[in-house]
Formats: structure tokens, sequence, C-alpha cells
């Protein structure tokens, strides 16, 4: 299992409009990073993962500090935690990709 934090910068461009007077981090923000960091950290290339699965639980704003938990299975995937605090924010399962399509 590995762990990385990440406090979400408040001029994150991701915010610009999403939503006005009350930011939300898209949670396509949250898969991109599950995604590098696994690449990273399991010595995947990014472009042989999918997203197989993801639940997202509770918004993230400006500010907060995000703790990523990724395990790899025997499978070859990886799952991933998303945690402020105790508060989970989302979990899903990148999976190898199989076939010919990218």
């Amino acid at each position: 299992m590995t762990a990385a934090q990440w406090t979400v910068p408040s001029g994150h461009p991701a915010f610009a409009g999403h939503f006005p007077g009350h930011p939300i981090l898209p949670g396509v923000v949250l898969l991109d990073r599950a995604l590098r960091l696994a690449a990273a950290h399991f010595a995947l290339a990014p472009a042989t993962l999918r997203l197989a699965s993801a639940k997202f639980l509770s918004p993230v704003v400006p500010g907060e500090s995000l703790a990523f938990s990724l395990q790899q299975k025997s499978s070859g995937s990886v799952q991933f935690d998303v945690r402020c605090g105790d508060r989970l924010i989302a979990t899903g399962t990148l999976a190898a990709r199989t076939g010919s399509a990218a």
C-alpha cells in the first residue's frame, strides 16, 4: 500500500466556473491525481490503466488536505481511497486496459 498527501490549491484552475460562489473540485481532478499516483508508485504507464469504478461521496473545497491511499491487487488493478481527515471523499478501482482499444 502507498499513501500520498495533496492540499488542493485555492487557485486551482478547475475551480473556475465549478461553481461560482461555491467552488467544488470536479471528480475528474481526483481521478487524474489517483491515476498519476498509481502510475508513479507502481511503475505503470498511465495509458495502461482505465477507470473500472469510482464513487464520489463528499465534495472537496479549496484548501482541503487530501490523503490518497493506493493498493495494487494481485490482478494488477489499483484500489484507491481519498480522504479528508476521517471523511471519505472518493473510492475506486483502476484496472489494466485489455484489448487494442486505448
